[in-house]
Formats: structure tokens, sequence, C-alpha cells
């Protein structure tokens, strides 16, 4: 009966990947009643238990230098390092020719872009003590996923960031859903990004949802998985309808397709 129990209360786990952008799930010996206290650069990392064991969550940044990382532990007043390996990953590589005026921005509109990055990057590094109902995320929309979390972009020969997140092809108007139960931690229309919403799941677990045409939830809203936060739309810097989704843990964006079950043929 022992052994079942402990089957059952075992987590359900991203995919895991031990390469930038990717999660891995590292074991952290400490008594069960004594809950540890685990960073990685400074930030705070989530840590469940797993069955008879707790579990170091930990999502690896996209700019990771493949070689050693090291997690730090703090349990029973004593910090000990614990060292795990990121390996290489080569993402792809676009190249685009377009007009000067969709590359260079004004000074106002620069300015405008700063101060939303800094709100934006804000509401992604949120650590709340609730713990997530899952680390399996359902769809938030139903379309052909993109693969191109990852993909470095150079506009004109420059350099942009990496696409930090995963696009989903869909219809204007299509209900956008939580994958996950959370609380709607920030919402605004940005320049980039459009009508967004970001969704705190607990524990360093943060979901993003960008380009929609309409809003349905505001700051504070407690929502339900399945529960429709929004709709699918083209605002904001875009070519097309789409859902632009996004999944932070331990502040860092992390490729999303880790957390959804397979696409479906």
């Amino acid at each position: 009966l022992a052994a079942i129990a402990l089957a059952a209360a075992a987590l359900a786990l991203p995919e895991t990947a031990a390469v930038p952008g990717g999660v891995v799930a590292i074991p952290i010996d400490a008594p069960a009643d004594a809950r540890p206290v685990a960073t990685l650069d400074g930030a705070r990392v989530m840590v469940r238990r797993d069955g008879d064991r707790w579990l170091a969550i930990v999502g690896i940044p996209l700019d990771a230098e493949p070689g050693p990382q090291t997690l730090v532990v703090g349990r029973a007043g004593r910090t000990e390092k614990i060292s795990f390996d990121v390996g290489p990953k080569s993402y792809a590589v676009q190249k685009l020719t377009v007009a000067p005026g969709q590359v260079n921005l004004s000074k106002e509109n620069l300015e405008r872009v700063e101060v939303e990055r800094q709100e934006i990057r804000a509401a992604l590094k949120a650590f709340s003590d609730r713990e997530p109902e899952t680390l399996r995320l359902a769809p938030p929309v139903a379309g052909p996923r993109s693969s191109s979390y990852g993909l470095r972009r150079f506009f004109n020969g420059e350099a942009r960031n990496p696409h930090s997140g995963m696009d989903i092809a869909a219809a204007t108007g299509t209900p956008v859903t939580a994958p996950a139960a959370g609380t709607v931690a920030d919402v605004g229309d940005y320049f980039f990004n459009g009508n967004t919403v970001i969704l705190d799941h607990g524990s360093g677990l943060v979901t993003m949802y960008c380009h929609l045409s309409r809003i349905d939830v505001k700051p504070g809203d407690a929502v339900a998985a399945g529960e429709a936060i929004g709709a699918v739309g083209a605002t904001g810097r875009v070519t097309g309808p789409h859902l632009h989704f996004g999944v932070t843990l331990n502040g860092t964006m992390v490729d999303p397709a880790l957390f959804l079950p397979p696409e479906a043929p």
C-alpha cells in the first residue's frame, strides 16, 4: 500500500532536456518534512516532492553556455552546491531583408519598448509559494505549432533576440484557454507583443499569451484550467493572426514544447 501511495504521488514532469532552453529535474537529498530552497544564478528554482524524494525543476536559460552549471541548495541551515551539465543545442537561423523602418525603431518607440520590457520581465520572474497543480500543460489553443523556439533572426544582417516562445496558428477570435490553474499576474497592450496575458501557476512556473484580439481577465483573477483568458488575434508587431505562447521557469523562458502533449498528426 505504501508503494502504491508513493507511486500515486509521483509528479507528472515536463519532458527533460539538459540543453539551453531546456528543463532538468535534479534530485535533492533532504528529509520529507524539510523542503529545501534551491537557486540557479541567484534565481529561485521550483522544488517539489516526488514520491519519496525532492526534485528541483530547473529551467535552463537559452543563452546558457554548454558545460557545468551549479544549483545552490539550502537546507537545515547549510548550503550545498550540485553540479549538472548542459549540452549543446543548435537552433535554426533565419535571415531576412526588410525595409529599414521595420527594424530601427523611433526614439519614442524605443523608450516605450524599454518600459514595457521591464514590466513584462517583472511578471515573468514571479515566484509564488503555491505549488502548480500540474507540470504538464494543455494546449492553450488548437492549431499547428511552429518549432520556432530558439530561432535566431537576423534583419538586414543585424542580430535580434532569439524567439522565446511557440507560435500556434489559429484564426482571429479563437478562444485561448488557461493550460493549467493559475492567477493572472499581468495584462497589457504592448508594442511588440500586442494584447498580452501572463499567468502565474506557482513556484516560478509562469505562462504568457501574446497578440490577442481581446483580453477576458484582469490582474489578480484566479483562473481554472480550461477557462478562457482571451482570443487569438494579430495585435502588436505581427504579420498575421496567431498565438505566441511562452513558458517561464525560474525567470527564464524555456521551450514550451517540453510541457505540452505531442501534437496530433
